[in-house]
This record gives C-alpha cells, sequence and structure tokens, in this order.
C-alpha cells in the first residue's frame, strides 16, 4: 500500500551521511557501471534506488558510460520518487521498421 507523504522536510543532524571523497565517488561510479551493466546486458533492464539528486545524477552519468561503452542508447528513467530504471532498447512508443 503506497501513502503520500506531505510536509515531509529533511532536517539536518549529527546523522546525515558525509559526502563521497572524489576517490570515494568514482569506485561507486566504476561498481554501478558494471553491477547495473550486468544487470542490463542479462535482462535489458536494471532498477537502481535514488533518494536524492545527487544519486540520481550519478545514475544518468552511469547511463552515459554504458551508452558510450556498448555503442547503443542506454535510457535512464524514474521508476518512482525512490527508484531509477536503466534499460536499452528502443524508446516507448517507437516504432520498429524492418524491411
Amino acid at each position: 500500500m503506497a501513502r503520500d507523504l506531505y510536509n515531509v522536510r529533511v532536517l539536518p543532524g549529527d546523522d546525515a551521511p558525509a559526502p563521497l571523497s572524489e576517490e570515494e565517488e568514482r569506485r561507486y561510479r566504476t561498481i554501478l557501471f558494471s553491477e547495473l551493466g550486468n544487470q542490463i546486458a542479462d535482462r535489458g533492464t536494471a532498477t537502481y534506488p535514488a533518494y536524492t539528486p545527487e544519486e540520481r545524477r550519478r545514475l544518468v552519468e552511469v547511463g552515459q558510460r554504458l551508452s558510450a561503452h556498448w555503442g547503443m542508447p542506454v535510457r535512464v528513467t524514474a521508476d518512482d520518487e525512490c527508484r531509477m530504471r536503466l534499460s536499452v532498447g528502443a524508446p516507448q512508443g517507437a516504432v520498429s521498421r524492418s524491411h
């Protein structure tokens, strides 16, 4: 059952995670590239949690890297407020033309 949350604010606190260092960010993106790339190669799609704009930007960048690596477009779309989907193939609604 989905519930809507109204007037929810994130309060700054001591338990807020520190931003990743450049080295940690590079390693994390490398792991995402490998793990999500394997899932997409196996199933054609992968989902991953993304709670903040920073996490969404990270997944978009990973999708762009996968596109360049494979030479085919990898779409990155929001499944909902907390998850992003990476997938390959023609965009939804596109008509395949074969001769």
